[in-house]
Formats: C-alpha cells, structure tokens, sequence
C-alpha cells in the first residue's frame, strides 16, 4: 500500500518516527509521501526523504500558514519554493490549495487563489503533480484549475466533496485520496463520492497524525491505512486486495514512483 499524504515530519512523530514506520511497514504500508506544509518544514521532508527508503516529500505552501505571513513576502516565498523543488528531491508540489476557514481568519480567498496560482504555475514548469488541499473552497479551485489547467495531473487530498464534484475535477486530471472519515459509521459523503470516483483515479492517504480512522482514537498513523482501505474497498465493490493494488497502481503512475525491487535483490 501507498499512503499518499501523510505528516511524518510532524513533531508529533519526534518520539518514535522510526517505531510508527517499523508498524506501517508491518501493516502493509511500503511508501509514505510526506507534504511539507510551508518553508519550515521543506528542509526537514526533504531530509527524511533522503534518509528512509520509502518515503517521499512534497514541498508546497499551504493556505492555513498565510495569516501567519506577511502578504508582502508571497512572491518571495514562491521564489524560493521553486528554487528548491528545482534542486530535486521532491515528487510533488504541495501541499498547496485553497481553504474556507482561513479566508475568514486573515488570508482572504483572492490572496489563497494568487499564491495557488503561483504553485501551480511552478508545477507545469516543472512538470510535477499537485498535492490539493480544499476544506469549503471546492467551486474556486473548479475554476481557477479549469482555467490554468494542470498538465502534469494532482490528488484531491482527503476528498470532501460530493460525489457531484467528482467528475469535474476528473476531467481535469485530478485523483481523488480518501482518509479516516470514509470508515466513519455515519460516513456517507466520502463513500458517495469514493463511488464516482474512476478507480483509475483513487487513492488511499491516512492524513497522520490527524483525521484516526474509526475505531481507532488519538494520534492517527500510517500503519493504520488498512483501515481505510477496507473501508473503501466495501463502499466501491472491491475486495480489499484488491482495493490496495488499484490504489498502490494509481500512486506509482501519479507520482512516478518506481516498485520496490524484490525482497533480497542486490542492485548492479
């Protein structure tokens, strides 16, 4: 399996990174991609990326860190988010997008929309995938991707949106990533949309350490991907085999990921 959104770069992780990997690892789960969230967190990815086989990073700035920004300095920041990702190291770009809440806590939608714009314009430049956000912000993400396009394709990460949305965003390039709240027992948004979703088009993300899969409580980690894949599986008429092999096709082929070579092979 491919947890394709998961925070393992987090403090929360600080402890015991390496045992909540040794558990994802028994659970199943071969490849992690971690989204670093805004410059303070490009390095730290990047480094663990390279440090443990599996695991890759996205670089990318995302909408909630804007309050805490000067609007003065957006340019500057794209700059050096392209600086970086040009560097190499990186799968995708992201996590970056658009987020309801925070236009209202000091990042207005038209600022969130121009510093998008600006990651996705990074993104065809280079040709690299977009890891998107979107909490109540679905209908100015259709249109400005509808607008700029998007040629090297992208996942909706944890997908809220209905299953109506689906196929906009589809014809568009996009896969759609489902988390915890597909195992909810009132799930039943997510499950509708997980429903229209192409299965060319989905994937699995645990979202860690947020969004516990039910029945689990607390700090929410990868090696509970199992969960949601069961969960997924049953709303889409698969078997959770092959749910996981659908899914872990669909990462490879977004993010360009080679397979892992057989157990005890040697490279040459």
């Amino acid at each position: 399996m491919i947890d394709t959104h998961c925070h393992l770069d987090k403090a929360e992780f600080d402890r015991d990174r390496t045992a909540v990997l040794e558990r994802a690892r028994d659970a199943g789960v071969e490849v992690l991609l971690v989204p670093a969230t805004g410059p303070g967190g490009w390095d730290g990815a990047l480094e663990l990326a390279r440090a443990t086989p599996g695991v890759h990073a996205g670089l990318g700035i995302h909408p909630q860190i804007l309050p805490e920004t000067d609007p003065r300095d957006d340019d500057r920041l794209l700059a050096e988010l392209e600086e970086r990702l040009r560097r190499g190291g990186a799968v995708a770009v992201g996590e970056c997008g658009l987020d309801g809440p925070t236009a209202a806590a000091g990042a207005p939608m038209d600022r969130q929309l121009a510093v998008l714009d600006g990651q996705l314009a990074i993104a065809r430049r280079l040709g690299l995938p977009v890891m998107l956000h979107a909490l109540r912000a679905h209908e100015p993400l259709l249109a400005l991707l509808e607008r700029e396009g998007l040629p090297s394709g992208g996942v909706l990460h944890s997908f809220s949106g209905s299953a109506e949305l689906v196929p906009p965003f589809a014809r568009l390039g996009l896969h759609f990533a489902f988390a915890g709240p597909a195992t909810y027992p009132r799930a039943k948004k997510p499950l509708a949309a997980a429903r229209a979703v192409p299965r060319e088009r989905l994937l699995l993300e645990s979202d860690a350490p947020d969004q516990t899969p039910w029945p689990r409580h607390g700090r929410n980690e990868p090696s509970y991907l199992p969960l949601i894949a069961q969960a997924l599986a049953a709303a889409v008429g698969l078997d959770a085999g092959d749910l996981e092999a659908v899914t872990t096709a669909n990462a490879r082929r977004l993010f360009r990921l080679e397979p892992a070579p057989p157990a005890g092979s040697a490279r040459s």
